[in-house]
């Protein structure tokens, strides 16, 4: 191909679908791209060494691309587009910010000689980030509780599952405030939203680093306590349990009073027997008249 066929192609190719146009030499290298690769920060012309396309990839995805872009130019078949991050700004080389990734998807053509032997390749780049912050949206939104924010229990049975993977042992707290139900029965679905909410976000100041919270139902939260022993688990859902009674008392005779209670089981067998034992845990709690934590198996409430 020519140097005037060349940018007669780009420049249609870019004018009609904003693609990004790259023309490779037979070792992968970049030996011309249309005006629109500044958009990642890179000026072919402007390098005394031809970049190579495997430098447009963010660091963790150069050998996916690599392997791509070799299959190609060794004339073997391929399975269509594959898509990768680039570092789109001036400092790519040593960026690792997020928010500088751009998430492009790739489709290469061999071009051959008149003997038929590949001299190289045309590459197409598409922008596909919207999609994948489309993507990443609908699955935050599929894992999350929408009232509270907290991971849902969807969410949190995936993380119980990866636990157990690796043989479990850890203990899970089930939390809830003590008759929500008949506060919704008195005041209504909005104010029960209100308490669930608030003692969502006060489960996330109690909550210890690497501890995971999440709402299970409407009316009951799972908490994964991984770096704690079964003791200071205890002590830990004590202290919630305590606090949250004390700053939830009523400031008049008329105003209801929170409470809450607890259950603790350790991490083991099946995701649906640990979230069993410890929502017992949660009833044999209650059970003893709330603003407890207790332990199925273990018939003293704290």
């Amino acid at each position: 191909m020519s140097g005037l066929d060349g940018r007669v192609l780009h420049g249609l190719l870019e004018e009609v679908s904003g693609d990004i146009v790259l023309r490779l030499d037979q070792r992968g290298f970049i030996l011309d791209a249309s005006a629109n690769v500044a958009e990642l920060g890179l000026d072919p012309g402007a390098t005394l060494l031809l970049p190579h396309i495997t430098d447009l990839a963010a660091a963790d995805h150069a050998a996916l691309v690599g392997a791509h872009v070799s299959t190609g130019l060794a004339g073997q078949s391929q399975s269509g587009w594959i898509e990768f991050p680039v570092i789109a700004c001036d400092e790519r080389d040593t960026c690792g910010e997020t928010r500088c990734q751009r998430w492009y998807a790739l489709s290469l053509r061999p071009m051959r000689d008149a003997a038929g032997a590949i001299e190289g390749a045309l590459c197409l780049m598409r922008s596909v980030q919207q999609v994948r912050s489309l993507e990443g949206e609908l699955h935050a939104r599929a894992v999350t509780d929408p009232l509270t924010g907290l991971a849902n229990r969807q969410a949190f049975c995936a993380s119980l599952r990866r636990h157990l993977a690796k043989g479990g042992g850890q203990m899970v707290a089930v939390l809830a405030v003590d008759g929500l139900r008949a506060l919704q029965l008195r005041y209504g679905q909005r104010a029960a939203d209100d308490v669930t909410w608030g003692f969502a976000k006060f489960l996330e100041t109690m909550a210890l680093p690497g501890h995971e919270l999440a709402q299970l139902d409407g009316e009951r939260f799972g908490v994964l306590l991984p770096d704690l022993p079964a003791r200071a688990a205890r002590d830990w859902a004590d202290e919630v349990v305590q606090t949250f009674s004390a700053l939830a008392a009523p400031v008049s005779a008329k105003a209801p009073q929170l409470t809450a209670s607890a259950g603790l089981a350790r991490v083991a067998c099946t995701v649906d027997w640990t979230l069993h034992e410890a929502e017992l845990g949660l009833v044999m709690a209650r059970a003893g008249g709330g603003r407890r934590v207790a332990v199925a198996g273990n018939r003293r409430a704290a």
